[in-house]
């Protein structure tokens, strides 16, 4: 008796570990929603195709950097079928200040191919087609399903996302994989791709990696991690 009395305690113990998670990711959300009311992907696109090799640049590579070098890009090719009559070593040429160039080019041409093959060309709406096209996974998928088709397949797990569902004790996971089944978990699939743009936002402009600005964070009193930072700081979080 004693022992199936433990075995309850511990099991209702993690309910309300998840149950309080819960709550405080849905206050963070009301919060993030107030303060990015209209947070979307900053990569520059005209239609999916156009942000899924964005975002396949985007890899180790600054929005910003990707965003001055797409332009040109799509102007010289805007489909798949002109990408893939195109050689490696010209795209590399094309895309070289975005870093990892030889890799990239080889997964856009290889996407490209993939989709004129099996796609007729068009950027396929399920999560199972598009990992299967080569330098695709799931954060990419993510990105394209939710910003370009509005489909709620995931949450987009990037740099950003990783540290602050760390940071904000949402998550104590370090693969981007398990990070991402976590969230999902917390947060309203209805919410899920505007979890993922806010994080991405707020860890641009205010939980930086290195110096993240916690006085100005209205995530602070929802945060365990603000404490930590004030306590290094010498401040009080609140």
């Amino acid at each position: 008796m004693p022992r199936t009395a433990s075995r309850k305690t511990a099991a209702q113990k993690d309910a309300n570990t998840l149950q309080d998670r819960r709550a405080r990711a849905r206050k963070i959300l009301r919060v993030l929603r107030k303060e990015l009311p209209n947070a979307r992907t900053a990569l520059t696109h005209e239609d999916p195709f156009q942000l899924l090799v964005a975002t396949i640049l985007s890899a180790q590579c600054t929005d910003e950097r990707v965003n001055k070098v797409t332009p040109g890009l799509f102007r010289v090719y805007p489909t798949p079928a002109h990408f893939a009559a195109t050689s490696q070593a010209v795209l590399e040429a094309e895309i070289r200040s975005t870093g990892f160039y030889r890799m990239k080019a080889k997964n856009i041409l290889g996407c490209c191919a993939a989709l004129m093959e099996r796609h007729g060309g068009n950027v396929p709406a399920s999560m199972e087609a598009l990992v299967q096209l080569p330098g695709v996974g799931r954060k990419t998928a993510n990105v394209v399903l939710g910003q370009a088709f509005g489909v709620s397949s995931g949450i987009v797990v990037d740099t950003h996302v990783h540290r602050l569902a760390r940071r904000m004790g949402l998550t104590e996971a370090d693969q981007p994989e398990k990070i991402e089944e976590d969230l999902m978990a917390l947060f309203p699939r209805k919410d899920w791709i505007d979890v993922g743009s806010m994080m991405i936002l707020h860890g641009r402009r205010t939980c930086q990696a290195r110096k993240p600005d916690c006085p100005a964070c209205l995530v602070r009193t929802l945060c365990p991690s603000a404490e930590l930072f004030a306590r290094k700081r010498g401040s009080s979080p609140s």
